[in-house]
């Protein structure tokens, strides 16, 4: 008997061996079998969707939930348009703040501005407090003068805003968080995934400096779990700078890891180890994504990171220590560091399976695309980027190269495995409205950028199912709806396939299976 049977329904497997069915049958989380395999049998619970799509459930590739569930309990100083305004939400904030503790608020940005605010600003409303106000992009932050006076002497402060490893370095400063605080945010940002339809994600980074909350962030992700509160099925990336200098047999490969020696394929189910972050750059809202050209109208080229290792040192040791690598590069300059590097890695040590990854490859020239190709590293891409900052970008970028900007029919048609993600909190974590922009290459001011880089229909939900799954190693049990595989399901009004590009944000979301279990 099944336990579960979902009838009536306009079901998208994204299996091309069987690519529709109207029934589903379910039993104990796992899919049994579609339409004549499963009619005949009964079911504990029959589930009609009257006519409802249903499609595997899907899976955002890169998120930082415990940074976007705090976010949305923080006060923020979006959109950023007026220094009065930024000083009048940061003096509310530190009125609510006993004197000489931490404020911190969320949503600085400075291209409003047309410069970055100054410590000196901040420090007419601080009232002795100590104020940190995040940059929207996570890669930078602006303090003030009683943050700045805890750095270290020679640090690039800029008048008050630091970015990368400053940033890491006054983030460090903060008192931890609590970790009933990090479970509360881990649950809120899940809670709300599941309400785009995201049935599981990669945490982006986990105890890295730069978003590190304290030294129990992988604890607050169990205790969520143990709790009943951890939403979505969820993969933990390791930060590179959270391993540790280690003593091991010449034989094993390994100089730094987690205190166990854990590494990326530990666990399984709703929390498992996923890859090893490492960061090369930053962000192209704080003008520091690494570019071999600079930012169109300046000087200015970007910054790779500064690191205690050599980058490539970090990514090397990292695929002989046998983890899958998730190096962050943005800019084109950064792209050229992480593909040397993997190719060095490969060299030393093939291993053609190892699934390593590019995530955000926010510039990639027309040669970088080859190597992609050749090195079999896929492209994790955030297209609700562009959807939100795509004008600005694209003038930074200048004529020339706004083409290359978040790619997806280079990447396709170049041999290269395509998966989209949000980075949530830093744009709209919506897949739906996300698969739109990739289609339609439209910022929401309806400028067209890289119109050449447009996909189809089946291409985007692959780059949230099937690719997904598959850079996430779970193509085993996620990413289509096929026999033997966990029924994380997603419940949509429409068929993506059957409107309109123009209309796929506009689907709504009514509800989703976990391993069979509908919060419809």
């Amino acid at each position: 008997m099944l336990t579960k049977k979902i009838t009536n329904a306009d079901i998208v497997t994204m299996d091309p061996a069987r690519p529709s069915a109207r029934e589903l049958g379910i039993w104990h989380g796992l899919i049994v079998g579609l339409d004549e395999e499963v009619a005949g049998l009964p079911a504990l619970e029959v589930v009609d969707l009257d006519g409802a799509a249903v499609l595997p459930g899907f899976i955002d590739a890169h998120v930082h939930l415990v940074w976007a569930g705090l976010a949305a309990r923080t006060m923020s100083v979006a959109p950023s348009d007026s220094v009065t305004s930024i000083l009048t939400t940061v003096a509310e904030a530190v009125a609510d703040t006993p004197l000489g503790g931490w404020v911190e608020l969320s949503g600085y940005d400075q291209r409003p501005l047309g410069r970055h605010l100054a410590a000196v600003e901040l420090d007419t409303v601080s009232a002795g407090r100590k104020v940190l106000v995040t940059h929207a992009s996570g890669h930078g932050c602006v303090v003030n003068t009683a943050v700045l006076d805890q750095l270290p002497l020679g640090s690039a402060r800029m008048g008050g805003f630091l970015a990368e490893e400053e940033m890491a370095a006054a983030r460090r400063l903060r008192p931890p968080r609590p970790l009933t605080e990090l479970v509360d945010a881990i649950a809120h940002s899940s809670r709300v995934c599941r309400q785009e339809g995201i049935t599981g994600c990669a945490e982006a980074g986990l105890g890295s400096s730069m978003f590190a909350y304290g030294s129990l962030d992988g604890a607050a992700f169990q205790l969520a779990l143990d709790q009943g509160r951890l939403a979505a099925r969820t993969q933990l990336m390791v930060a590179a700078d959270a391993l540790r200098p280690i003593a091991a047999a010449d034989d094993d490969l390994t100089t730094h890891a987690m205190s166990l020696g854990l590494r990326t394929g530990f666990g399984d189910g709703p929390l498992s180890l996923g890859a090893l972050k490492v960061f090369t750059d930053g962000g192209m809202m704080a003008r520091t994504a690494a570019l071999t050209a600079p930012y169109e109208g300046t000087t200015n080229t970007g910054q790779l990171q500064a690191t205690d290792r050599p980058l490539t040192d970090i990514i090397v040791d990292g695929h002989l220590a046998g983890w899958q690598l998730a190096v962050h590069a943005i800019g084109d300059r950064a792209v050229d560091v992480a593909l040397d590097a993997l190719a060095q890695a490969q060299r030393s040590r093939p291993r053609p399976d190892a699934r390593h990854r590019i995530e955000h490859a926010g510039l990639v020239r027309p040669d970088q695309l080859r190597r992609f190709a050749s090195l079999g590293v896929t492209a994790v891409v955030q297209p609700a980027f562009l959807r939100h900052f795509g004008d600005d970008y694209a003038a930074i970028m200048g004529s020339e190269r706004a083409p290359w900007l978040y790619r997806g029919r280079g990447f396709i048609d170049s041999g290269v495995r395509l998966v989209g993600s949000s980075d949530r909190p830093v744009a709209d974590g919506s897949p739906l409205r996300a698969m739109q922009f990739m289609i339609e290459r439209t910022s929401l001011s309806g400028q067209v950028i890289g119109p050449d880089e447009g996909i189809t229909v089946e291409e985007a939900l692959r780059a949230y199912t099937v690719d997904a799954a598959h850079a996430c190693h779970w193509e085993d049990s996620a990413g289509s709806i096929s026999p033997g595989k966990r029924a994380d399901l997603v419940v949509l009004d429409a068929n993506p396939k059957r409107v309109q590009p123009s209309g796929l944000g506009d689907i709504r979301v009514l509800g989703t299976f976990l391993a069979g279990e509908s919060d419809l």
